[in-house]
This record gives C-alpha cells, sequence and structure tokens, in this order.
C-alpha cells in the first residue's frame, strides 16, 4: 500500500516536470520551423546586391533605389494590418529618425505592401496623431517587395553605400531591432 501511495506521489511530482520539459522542446521546435520558413521566404540575402526599384511615396515623391548610391538606406517593409509592423514602427521616431537626423547620408525607406493609398493614409494620419510621422511608399501590387522576399513582414534590409545588403531581418524584436540601429550607426562612420 505504501508503495502505491510512493509511486502516486512521485508521479505527481515528476509529470510536471516532464510536461513542461516536452513543451520546451515543442516552443524550441516551433520557433526553429518559424525561422526556417522565414529563411526560405527570403529572395534577398545577407551580402547579396539589393535590386534596384523605384517606388512612389504617399506625398507624390519618387524614390528610385539606385539614386541614393553612396548612402546609407533602410528599407522596411510593413502594412497597416501587421501588429509586429505597428510594434516596430512605435520604434522608429527615437530609434531610428532622431538618432540620425541630420545625417544626410542616411535614408528610412518603408514600404507598405499590397495596400491603397487610402488605406496606408489613413494609417499613417493615424499614426500621426499618436507622434509616429515619417514618408512611406507603397507598392500596392507586391512588385517591389517580390523582388526581396515571398512572404513574412516587418522585413528590414540594411543597404550599404554600395547597395550591398549588410544586414536583413524578419519580423520585429526588440534586441534585433536595437542591434539594427548598431549597425546603422556603423556604416555611418
Amino acid at each position: 500500500m505504501r508503495s502505491a501511495l510512493y509511486i502516486r506521489v512521485m508521479a505527481g511530482l515528476v509529470a510536471p516536470v516532464i510536461f513542461a520539459a516536452s513543451m520546451r522542446v515543442n516552443a524550441q521546435n516551433e520557433a526553429e520551423s518559424m525561422r526556417k520558413a522565414m529563411e526560405e521566404a527570403s529572395i534577398i540575402k545577407t551580402g547579396d546586391q539589393a535590386p534596384d526599384f523605384s517606388v512612389e511615396m504617399l506625398d507624390g515623391r519618387f524614390l528610385k533605389l539606385s539614386d541614393l548610391k553612396g548612402k546609407v538606406v533602410l528599407l522596411n517593409f510593413w502594412a497597416t494590418w501587421c501588429g509586429p509592423c505597428m510594434m516596430e514602427f512605435k520604434e522608429i521616431p527615437d530609434k531610428i529618425l532622431k538618432r540620425f537626423e541630420g545625417k544626410s547620408d542616411f535614408v528610412f525607406i518603408p514600404v507598405s505592401r499590397e495596400e491603397t493609398r487610402e488605406t496606408v493614409r489613413n494609417k499613417m494620419d493615424q499614426l500621426k496623431r499618436d507622434g509616429i510621422d515619417f514618408p512611406v511608399g507603397m507598392d500596392p501590387d507586391k512588385a517591389i517587395y517580390s523582388l526581396y522576399a515571398k512572404s513574412y513582414i516587418p522585413r528590414n534590409y540594411l543597404i550599404d553605400r554600395n547597395g550591398k545588403v549588410v544586414h536583413a531581418s524578419t519580423g520585429y524584436d526588440v534586441k534585433e531591432f536595437a542591434a539594427l540601429a548598431e549597425k546603422i550607426e556603423d556604416l555611418l562612420k
């Protein structure tokens, strides 16, 4: 009788530990699967030459990447419906724009993927009320995005003065975003 009670007590103590360990392994496997999927969805990777494009900005101006040769460019793909994109957008004014304000050799190009001008304008008007205000480009048919990736946003491509991608990231992560800002700083030295 005593050994049956001992077994039940031990099982009650060990089961949660085994359950927690299996949950951790599952989470690690899911994270690894997601990382691989995002990597496979990337067309342009670190070390590649950035494909040239021309993008119409919301204000009607056009920017052509090849015209920015000699500058450090942060190309960001986003969408109004993307939660991680909006989290990243909240960081951009302080962590990127203010930090590199006045640096004429740095250009930030956020490009909205597959959205109408009206949708983008409405979102930017809303964000402006929250202190998030910067020019954005539009890629309504995903032509520019398709040069760089197949899926997943937000995506950032840091492009050096020679047009080479020196850093590429997918998704939003606080530490990754801070590292991106440091890489911009290094390129501007």
